[in-house]
């Protein structure tokens, strides 16, 4: 039995949102001003912006975040912490949302986390995907609208504009490159549909 070897099987490419779809919900759609709809933003802002996974989101704590360094730091799997570089729009959305949080709840009774459902604490894997799920069915139509789309989104996104796949690699706390590289993949279609549409003897 030991010299059967299994049959290859053709891995699928990771799903994600089209960049003008993600600008469309980040920039152009409407969350609204009080406690929920900055918070619902931040989520998918963060999700996108640094492709964490849902669990790291969920154990985020307002320690994490240094905002004079605009960095975060994320604790991953096997406890492997990793920075994690954030834009000045994500700084002030982060900083107006803490405003509010620390308005609307008892600041005591509040639990480390950065980010807490309406009752004030800790969100649910559920309540975070719901969320996701909500606002992406509002630009796309792809069957999969999961938290971990985005991830997939944000590094698609990231090679797609000449990001090295070694800095991607470190970005999502891939263990090894070849978890990354599958990324690749869709930046060749992405290649192969342009030159289909753009060369005459395609």
């Amino acid at each position: 039995m030991s010299k059967i070897t299994a049959l290859k099987t053709k891995k699928k490419l990771p799903v994600f949102i089209e960049q003008s779809q993600m600008e469309r919900l980040l920039d152009g759609m409407e969350f609204g001003d009080d406690f929920a709809g900055v918070r619902d933003k931040l989520i998918i802002e963060l999700l996108y912006c640094t492709g964490m996974r849902r669990a790291e989101l969920i154990g985020l704590k307002s320690t994490n975040v240094n905002i004079s360094k605009q960095e975060l730091k994320v604790l991953g799997k096997r406890n492997k912490e990793r920075i994690i570089p954030l834009s000045a729009q994500t700084i002030n959305l982060i900083e107006t949302y803490t405003q509010l949080r620390d308005a609307n709840f008892n600041q005591d009774a509040q639990t480390p986390q950065l980010l807490v459902g309406d009752n004030g604490k800790t969100m649910t894997d559920g309540f975070v995907y719901r969320k996701v799920n909500k606002y992406l069915r509002l630009v796309t139509t792809i069957g999969k609208k999961s938290p971990h789309v985005l991830r997939h989104t944000f590094a698609t996104h990231m090679l797609n504009n000449g990001a090295d796949l070694n800095a991607i690699k470190e970005l999502l706390g891939h263990a090894s490159l070849s978890a990354t590289q599958v990324y690749t993949h869709n930046t060749i279609e992405k290649l192969t549909q342009i030159y289909k549409q753009a060369h005459p003897r395609a």
